[in-house]
């Protein structure tokens, strides 16, 4: 029967903790990089993909109210 040497065990123990503590860290870097980048946005005054495409909507109904104008204008003017 082969037992465990408890130097192999403690560097085992020692090298999950390290993971953690590694896995940890990276996961707040990674918030605090999200945060600067939200906040450098946010400074740029960038829109977001739905409020653009929510004036993109409104232009384009704005353009075909106009064109529909244009067309009534035109055919009273020939009346």
């Amino acid at each position: 029967m082969q037992t465990r040497n408890k130097v192999f065990d403690d560097i085992s123990q020692l090298m999950t903790n390290a993971m953690g503590v590694a896995q940890g860290a990276r996961e707040e870097a990674e918030t605090a990089m999200k945060g600067m980048v939200d906040r450098w946005l946010a400074d740029r005054d960038f829109v977001t993909r739905e409020e653009f495409d929510a004036v993109r909507a409104m232009a384009q109904k704005a353009r075909e109210e106009n064109e529909a104008l244009k067309a009534r204008i035109a055919a009273l003017e020939e009346k």
